[in-house]
Parts: structure tokens; sequence; C-alpha cells
């Protein structure tokens, strides 16, 4: 799931990522606007998703996947939209325009 927040005097939006699965040991953020390095992403017990925000550009849109376990890619099933990759799999996208 995706949770966007947009700032009044930033040109910038604060991105909270959501993966919401159980019996892994480990969800990694993967996207191009940090060049497809992976993003450690935290586990909340009580909510029990893996959960990391970032802080992006605004009027954008950018790609990303989740990588857990280090092994299984994953798209987020709350993307704004899907775009193909060379990989011949999707790529999530989330876009930071204010609607």
């Amino acid at each position: 799931m995706l949770t966007k927040r947009f700032f009044k005097t930033k040109q910038e939006a604060e991105v909270t990522f959501e993966f919401n699965i159980s019996d892994v040991k480990k969800v990694q953020l993967v996207a191009e606007f940090n060049d497809w390095q992976p993003i450690d992403m935290k586990f909340n017990k009580k909510d029990k998703v893996y959960r990391t925000k970032v802080r992006l550009p605004k009027d954008k849109d950018f790609h990303f996947r989740y990588l857990i376990n280090e092994d299984k890619w994953e798209n987020d099933h709350h993307a704004d939209a899907y775009i193909q990759n060379s990989f011949g799999s999707d790529n999530s996208v989330v876009n930071t325009f204010q609607v």
C-alpha cells in the first residue's frame, strides 16, 4: 500500500511504502529513485506489515519493486500504475503528483 503526504512549503512528498506478507525474514524496497539499491523495510508487529518512508520530488513517476528474502520479486498491489521492465515482468509505479 502507498500513502502520500504533501508539504505546502517543500517540493517533495513523503511516501510510505507498506507491504503485507507473513512468514518472511526480510523485505526490501528496490527503486529507481536510489539507483535500485535495496532499502530494508521494518516489520511493524502491531500492523503486521513491512514499512518504510521516503521523501521524493513532487510531480514525478518512480518505478519500484519489493524484494522478498533477497530472492523473490513482488509488486505493490496498490501501485499507481505498472510498466513493463526489461526483465519480462512489470515494475510498480508510484507518482508524486498532488491531486
